[in-house]
């Protein structure tokens, strides 16, 4: 009797204990409403890595396949009859993607030193080929083909060691898959999701256990094809990440920018004013292609300043700024790509407080009367960045008098030097900026207001 009183209390102990989980259900409502991790909001800036088979011919953008094969685009068909044998095929791209420069801690490290606190890496993009040995791709993947190496797995140990998050993009469209083609022309078949995408996802997170799943090529199917609902689910509740993993919202025709724990919206979202729902600027350094380009040239790469800038504009906004580089075919990020991280991390370095954990300013964004003047807040300081340096040393803004009060100190971060200030009249407040050959930055500057 005794044993089975002891039984009967450990299980409703346990029931009780279960009862305070709150499970997500398979609905959109429940989804979306789910307690969300709060590390993302705080880590503010990442890095994007976009490698596959586009990287091997370098050239137009990661879409080349598609150009080459549906779109036809004349200049992508010039090039491969220009370069490769005729019945050359897009496949054949594998063993040249052979990754001998790839080191996934001089990666890290790359990464790390540029301030980013988190890394997204393409498993898979729209040409079906896996940076990791998926059971579900009959051989066309870095392990069977190219490299031989788990590309995921590597990139993933490296980074979390460099004490980065790791995350992983996920593209449940290949675009000549047999049985996505199958699934599409017969209009009531599902056949690609059932045997391909949904336990092939399900084998990625539980082998790597990444920190965010970002998922694309969502634009042919509804959600209900794509059977998100159904996956996320999962993910929430029963997955070996479900208290600390986010995703985005590119889950079918009908998510985007309404359901996910972070909006992308469309690629460089970037709205410029505060937005009520967490939401990512997924952006690329080289302006018009994610992957690696042989023929690209300096004026088409985004310069550090401008980089400092989009990354202000989204944090003030209230965003995650997601820049993307693309390695070459070897494995190797340009020197290019390398300088432009490092000189953010360098201005990081200096600024960071201003960024990282901070909220925007739900007052303002940017100045009323100063152009080129975002704010963000972290506890009891309200900082504002800066972009350009005023003219006579003298910053005027017209947004901030509530802030200003007799006791109120303002310092500028680069030099750390405290400003002197005056209030104008009731509106605009004057601050005395030191003089500019005395402050490291070329960029952008921030002052904070305390």
């Amino acid at each position: 009797m005794r044993l089975f009183t002891i039984f009967l209390v450990f299980g409703l102990l346990s029931a009780s204990l279960g009862s305070n989980v709150k499970q997500v259900d398979e609905t959109w409502e429940s989804i979306d409403n789910r307690t969300k991790p709060t590390w993302y909001d705080q880590a503010k800036v990442g890095i994007f890595v976009h490698w596959g088979l586009f990287s091997v011919p370098g050239f137009k953008n990661e879409w080349f396949w598609h150009e080459w094969q549906s779109d036809h685009d004349e200049e992508v068909e010039n090039f491969i009859k220009a370069n490769y044998p005729p019945g050359f095929t897009y496949q054949e791209f594998a063993n040249q993607l052979t990754g001998e420069f790839f080191n996934a801690t001089q990666w890290a490290e790359l990464f790390k030193r540029s301030g980013a606190k988190y890394v997204v890496l393409t498993s898979k993009h729209h040409e079906g080929f896996t940076l990791w040995p998926s059971k579900y791709t009959y051989s066309f993947n870095s392990v069977d083909l190219g490299p031989h190496k788990d590309i995921v797995g590597e990139l993933g140990e490296a980074v979390r060691a460099a004490g980065l998050k790791y995350g992983l993009y996920n593209s449940l469209i290949e675009w000549y898959h047999p049985l996505h083609i199958q699934d599409l022309e017969n209009g009531n078949t599902s056949d690609f999701v059932d045997l391909k995408v949904f336990p092939e996802m399900v084998d990625l997170v539980n082998l790597y256990k990444p920190d965010i799943f970002w998922s694309d090529g969502d634009w042919d199917m509804p959600d209900t094809y794509w059977k998100a609902t159904k996956f996320l689910a999962w993910l929430f509740n029963d997955s070996p990440v479900k208290d600390t993993v986010l995703t985005n919202d590119r889950w079918g025709t009908n998510t985007l920018c309404v359901h996910g724990d972070f909006y992308t919206c469309v690629d460089r979202y970037n709205p410029g004013f505060l937005q009520e729902h967490k939401w990512e600027n997924a952006m690329t350094i080289d302006w018009h292609s994610w992957g690696y380009r042989r023929n690209s040239n300096i004026d088409e790469y985004a310069t550090t300043k401008q980089l400092i800038e989009l990354l202000v504009e989204t944090v003030s906004c209230g965003g995650n700024i997601l820049i993307n580089v693309g390695p070459t075919k070897e494995g190797h990020i340009s020197p290019i790509y390398q300088e432009r991280l490092l000189q953010l991390g360098e201005w990081l370095s200096i600024n960071g407080e201003a960024i990282y954990e901070s909220t925007p300013w739900t007052d303002y964004q940017n100045d009323t009367l100063t152009s080129g003047v975002w704010f963000t807040q972290k506890g009891e300081a309200t900082y504002a960045a800066i972009l350009q340096w005023p003219q006579n040393n003298t910053l005027r803004l017209g947004s901030v008098e509530k802030l200003f009060s007799e006791s109120t100190e303002v310092w500028i971060l680069d030099s750390y030097q405290q400003l002197n200030w005056t209030s104008i009249d009731e509106d605009i407040i004057a601050v005395n900026m030191p003089d500019r050959a005395s402050v490291y930055s070329n960029d952008a500057w921030v002052i904070r207001i305390k």
